[in-house]
Order: C-alpha cells, then structure tokens, then sequence
C-alpha cells in the first residue's frame, strides 16, 4: 500500500505560515544560498520518493521540530546579538545567521522530500518470498558468502545498518526476485551472480 503524503501532511499550514513570516524578518543571506539543489540524493528523473512509514514519521518529526522549536531559538539569539553593536564582529550574529541558513536549507530539503513522498508499508507483503521495497534480504554470492541488505528509501537507508536504497545496484537487482532465483548485481570487478535464500518483511503488528 503506497499513500502519497504531500506537503499538506507534512506541515500544518498555521506552522507554514507563521514559518514564513518569522523568515521573512530574519532573512539577509544572498540568493546563492537558496539553491541547495546539489545537496539533493539522486533520484531518478519523475520517479515517487518512496519511504516506509516510520521513514515519513522520522522525516516529518525533524521538519516540525526544526520550525517550531530549533529555529526560533536561533532567531532570537539573532535578534539579541544584533541589538548589541557592530555585526560584522559579533560572533553570536554570525554564527546565529550561519546557522538560520542551514536551518533553512534542511526544512527546504525536507519539505521537498516530503512532498515527493510515496508511502510504502513493507509489512503489507509479511510472508511473502519474493522481493519488494522495505525487504531484508539475504543473498549469497558464487562463493558462497552471505550478505543481508533491508531495500530502504532514498533519504532513509544508512549503509551503516545494512540498509540500500531501492535506486542502488544491488536493490536493482534483487527486486522482484523469489527466494531460489539467481540474478546479476553489476559490480566495479564485473558482473556477479548472486542467489536470493532468504526474504523477510516486518509483521503487521511491529
């Protein structure tokens, strides 16, 4: 089940506004920082942004906290140290507004992620052998070594947790494959074969 969430579910538009107008009084950073479009992951031209649930929530939770609590506090450190003489020596200012255009760059990035979001609950497919987003998969290649990889959305996958993003060589190439079937992952050395033996999906409940 994919749900296409929009910007409508991610902020709610009293806080966009109040986001807007409160940006308006603190902005003085030049255009060049509003393009933050090479910042972006890669995601293939008119594709959906897919996420699971908990990624959407995670995302989403950041964006609130980022309007309503982290941003605000930086304005008003901004304000205060503008009060206090000369801007162009006063540490607090300019880190304050270094740090507001950052602020500013991630809530643009995360409304832009969020807007293009297609929801995917991986538990929908609990039980099933073959090999669809939100999988933890367990493949072997001709040696025999084992590897396992869960196929995650572009902004939610951390390498570091075994997680690939469903536009990656090897999601690529295990999507919609069934426990048993043999595939070819390119590879930097080449091409390899590789053979699905397991598939596994999150229950329902958890």
């Amino acid at each position: 089940m994919a749900t296409n969430q929009g910007v409508v579910g991610s902020i709610p538009a009293s806080r966009t506004i109040s986001y807007l107008m409160n940006k308006a009084f603190t902005r003085e950073s030049p255009p060049e920082d509003d393009d933050e479009e090479n910042l972006l992951p890669a995601m293939p031209a008119g594709s959906k942004n897919y996420m699971t649930p908990q990624g959407y929530a995670s995302m989403r939770a950041e964006l609130l906290s980022l309007i309503d609590e982290e941003r605000p506090k930086v304005v008003e450190i901004v304000h205060w140290a503008a009060s206090n003489g000369d801007r162009s020596e006063n540490g607090d200012y300019i880190y304050g507004k270094k740090r507001l255009r950052e602020i500013d760059r991630r809530i643009r990035f995360l409304t832009k992620r969020l807007e293009l979001a297609s929801v995917s609950d991986p538990s929908v497919h609990h039980g099933n052998d073959q090999v669809f987003f939100g999988a933890t998969v367990t493949y072997e290649d001709a040696h025999g070594k084992s590897s396992t990889v869960t196929i995650l959305g572009i902004d939610e996958a951390d390498s570091l947790q075994a997680q690939v993003s469903w536009v990656s060589p090897i999601a690529r190439a295990l999507l919609k494959a069934r426990v048993g079937d043999v595939v070819r992952l390119q590879t930097p050395l080449g091409v390899q074969d590789i053979e699905v033996v397991k598939v596994a999906y999150p229950s329902p409940s958890s």
